[in-house]
């Protein structure tokens, strides 16, 4: 056996749910104890079963099954007498990550593919999480570390059924309890019960509201162990999301197609051209990398071909030129950026995956330059609109790509400041697409600010959780511009930003005409508006729960209701009156029939957060949408 500390392997959601519903009231009170930092004398034994000893009688097995994780009780075992209701048993599943869904197997064409278990766009894990649900970094904020949104299905949904209402009312209820108890005593007895009712959503056909309890669970555990790069932004993002799913399913009245699809939906699509637009890497928390190539068809529709799997930093950075797995088509990814292929039988899922089917059948083409159609239409309007679109839309926002023609301006801290080439453009930052040092984009970038007044055409994705912020994946000359890149002939006009590496050669000799660079990168909206007081109050409660909430609000500090005066002053008196109301709901205490203080139902306080979260989030998206345009005027008033 092994001496050295392995990993544990993950743990389905349901097994450590039972584990810990298994417990008496007296051992789940010592859960959290007992698992913290129990994992680090774990050993890999000979037969591929990890060990943890807990003092001289106990001693927990995991034996992970063929896919490397736990998905049954019987694969999680103790020596101690209490077993299998014992305190080691759950301490060493709650210490393990969650699993992610099996995946599905490989289907014909026309039927369903599997899906790759992290893509760009899929909604942002953490950076250095080992439990972010393969989640793709592409962004940092992510911004594109969890599993992508389920696709809803296409054409009229049936109406839910008794068990989704039974099933979502419950999650409701959880989380509700969840929120009221914040990081601070959210510990393992609260993410069991989140994972019993995910669990029971799943059961009933409710894979987006599972998804969403998930990702709360993982950022509870990433919250209390302080991991790096965890934010109690994305957290509060989480909870919004899982509340506004649960509540609305829980309701009766939602869309039926907010339940969600549990895989994504490969449907016939005929016989299809695509032409290459860039590649980029992907790179998720849980051990998974790859690559993603964009391609357009000839009316502007965008697809990808995606090719991700388990392998981690070492894999993101190879497939960037492995072979494209799609109808035995003879291109690699690199030459797919820059082709184009010719597919019969195509299978495409509704997010614009290409499927590759056992009837699918592809052929090379040459490709086209950015220049060209369809190509140029990306680059023909001004970002701002482009973004007020995906403002309004969400989650089209995590999968979109937008391009434009920018001027070098110079670095800024960790942002390049670039300014749109049209009058009176505002000033844009660029952001690495994936952080990573071992991935070229901040290599590239640093390169870049080192020749101001260099012109660029950009194709990226806007961060639509930042002001004015494009993380870039690709770059090339602008057409007609002295001052531009020279980029070799055989890369068609562009490089794609993680995996290329610009060189000085790639930039034009001399200097450009003096490039000023602002005292400072200009005011930032988002960050000077006074509805910074409502997103703090929020992650208070989310930080410590109801009571920091209502303790805070009761205070002296800047979160007391006299502190509301701000947001009214600037026209936002919906934010003031949300923010008002969460914080004397919060303060609200009961008595029951002998005058004694009681608990209340945190159900009250739970539409109380929601609502405020909910009118945040549409105003941050207004002021971020705004702050991509050229009048300055228009900012604060989008907000209101």
């Amino acid at each position: 056996m092994s001496t050295e500390s392995t990993e544990l392997p993950p743990v389905a959601p349901e097994v450590l749910a039972e584990a810990v519903e298994n417990l008496t009231p007296r051992l789940r009170k010592k859960l959290d104890a007992a698992t913290e930092g129990c994992a680090a004398g774990a050993t890999l034994a000979a037969d591929g079963a990890v060990t943890l000893r807990f003092g001289e009688d106990a001693l927990v097995t995991l034996r992970p099954g063929p896919a490397g994780t736990i998905t049954t009780a019987e694969q999680a075992t103790c020596s101690c007498l209490l077993a299998p209701r014992c305190l080691h048993r759950a301490a060493a599943l709650g210490a393990a990550p969650l699993a992610e869904a099996p995946p599905e197997p490989v289907a014909a064409a026309g039927s369903h593919e599997p899906a790759d278990p992290a893509g760009p766009g899929d909604s942002a894990g953490t950076t250095g999480s080992t439990e972010s649900a393969a989640a793709v970094e592409p962004a940092d904020r992510v911004g594109p570390a969890e599993p992508a949104e389920p696709a809803e299905p296409a054409g009229p949904a049936p109406a839910l059924t008794a068990a989704q209402l039974r099933a979502a009312g419950a999650l409701w209820q959880v989380a509700a309890e969840a929120l009221a108890a914040g990081v601070t005593a959210g510990g393992a007895v609260v993410q069991a019960e989140l994972l019993r009712a995910a669990h029971t959503a799943r059961l009933a056909g409710l894979p987006r509201a599972e998804a969403a309890a998930l990702r709360v669970v993982r950022g509870l555990r990433a919250a209390r162990e302080r991991r790096a790069g965890q934010r109690l932004g994305d957290l509060t993002s989480a909870f919004r999301e899982l509340l506004h799913t649960a509540g609305l399913l829980a309701s009766g009245s939602a869309d039926p197609a907010l339940t969600g699809t549990a895989r994504r939906a490969y449907a016939p699509g005929g016989s299809l051209q695509v032409h290459g637009l860039c590649r980029e890497p992907v790179l998720s928390a849980t051990g998974y990398g790859g690559v993603v190539t964009h391609v357009l068809g000839p009316d502007g529709s965008r697809y990808s071909v995606s090719d991700v799997r388990p392998g981690g930093l070492a894999r993101a950075r190879g497939a960037g030129s492995a072979s494209v797995a799609l109808g035995g088509a003879t291109l690699d990814h690199a030459g797919l950026a820059r082709g184009g292929l010719r597919i019969v039988g195509a299978t495409v899922s509704a997010e614009g995956r290409l499927g590759a089917g056992r009837g699918v059948r592809a052929t090379p083409l040459p490709g086209i330059a950015w220049t060209e159609r369809p190509a140029a239409a990306l680059f023909a309007r001004p970002a701002a609109e482009a973004v007020a679109e995906l403002s309004a839309d969400p989650e089209a926002a995590e999968t979109a790509l937008l391009g434009c023609d920018v001027t070098v301006v110079g670095a800024a801290g960790e942002h390049l400041l670039v300014r749109e080439t049209r009058p009176d453009a505002p000033l844009l930052r660029l952001l690495p697409a994936h952080p990573h040092p071992e991935l070229a984009h901040t290599q590239n970038l640093r390169r870049i600010a080192a020749y101001p007044g260099v012109q660029l055409r950009v194709l990226g994705r806007p961060d639509l959780d930042r002001t004015a912020t494009l993380r870039p994946l690709a770059v090339g000359p602008v057409p007609g511009a002295a001052y531009t890149l020279r980029l070799p002939e055989e890369w068609l006009g562009r490089a794609d930003l993680g995996y290329d590496r610009l060189q000085g050669m790639h930039f034009p000799p001399g200097a450009a005409d003096p490039v000023p660079l602002p005292a400072a990168e200009g005011p930032d909206p988002l960050a000077d508006s006074p509805l910074w007081r409502v997103r703090r109050l929020l992650e208070t409660g989310v930080a410590g729960g109801r009571r920091a909430l209502a303790e805070a609000a009761r205070g002296t500090s800047s979160l007391a209701a006299a502190s509301y005066g701000p947001l009214r002053r600037a026209g936002l008196t919906a934010a003031a009156d949300l923010a008002a109301a969460l914080a004397a709901e919060a303060d609200r205490r009961p008595r029951d029939v002998f005058g004694r203080l009681a608990d209340p139902s945190p159900d009250g306080y739970a539409w109380a957060w929601l609502a405020a979260a909910t009118h945040l989030a549409a105003a941050e998206r207004s002021l971020i949408a705004a702050s991509w345009a050229a009048d300055p005027s228009a900012v604060m008033s989008a907000a209101r």
